[in-house]
């Protein structure tokens, strides 16, 4: 999202590093079979989580691993646009709040998009003006993708999937500084539908990150939040 805010601290380039090591030892097993596999993270969590912070964090330590990297925000793939949305909920009794706000099947196609080195418009938030612009992006200069969103996990094709174990009620502090939206009870009542979402999806992570930003497989049992 064009003018997002972000709050990248020590914890989560830890994590990153973590997660990086990962993703490179998954890659280069795919690539064994499949020279230049197009490799697909995506990165989910509740509000204020981190989960931009952390996938601009991983991006910038592949890139870095000489790794052209791509952030795909799910945010950018509601059907109603942002000047609608509040009206669109309250109107409808917050009963639209969930999976069924994304438009899963753009985001598919540019997930296909980027493992067939398309050159596609994709959409993009601006936070100022609150439109939806289009970006035009090569995918054929990208070797890997990071999808990053509140249910990025359950998006179909991925190769790794991480999930940050922090509910909204642990970091309303950082919903109000990031003042992507108004803290009143219009949000309040929104961040409890998706936090139940959100949950549902913890079961489908491969890796899991703590309120300590400490970095799990999602076998291993950590205290919920």
């Amino acid at each position: 999202m064009l003018g997002d805010v972000l709050l990248i601290n020590d914890q989560h380039k830890s994590a990153a590093k973590i997660i990086m090591e990962r993703v490179l030892a998954d890659r280069n097993e795919l690539e064994q079979s499949s020279p230049g596999y197009k490799f697909v993270v995506a990165i989910s969590g509740e509000s204020g989580a981190g989960k931009s912070e952390l996938a601009h964090s991983l991006a910038l330590l592949l890139k870095g691993c000489d790794i052209r990297v791509k952030i795909l925000h799910t945010d950018n793939y509601y059907r109603v646009p942002p000047l609608e949305r509040r009206e669109h909920r309250i109107s409808n009794e917050y009963k639209s709040v969930g999976f069924g706000e994304y438009d899963w099947k753009l985001l598919h196609d540019n997930i296909d998009d980027f493992r067939n080195d398309k050159q596609v418009f994709i959409p993009c938030i601006d936070i100022i003006t609150e439109e939806v612009d289009q970006l035009f992006t090569d995918f054929s200069k990208i070797q890997l993708l990071i999808i990053d969103g509140l249910y990025a996990i359950r998006t179909d094709d991925i190769d790794l999937r991480v999930f940050i174990d922090l509910t909204y009620h642990k970091t309303k502090i950082n919903q109000m500084l990031r003042c992507k939206e108004p803290a009143d009870g219009y949000r309040w009542e929104v961040l409890e539908r998706e936090h139940h979402h959100v949950r549902s999806l913890k079961s489908l992570a491969d890796l899991r990150v703590d309120s300590n930003f400490d970095v799990f497989e999602s076998c291993v049992e950590i205290e919920d939040e």
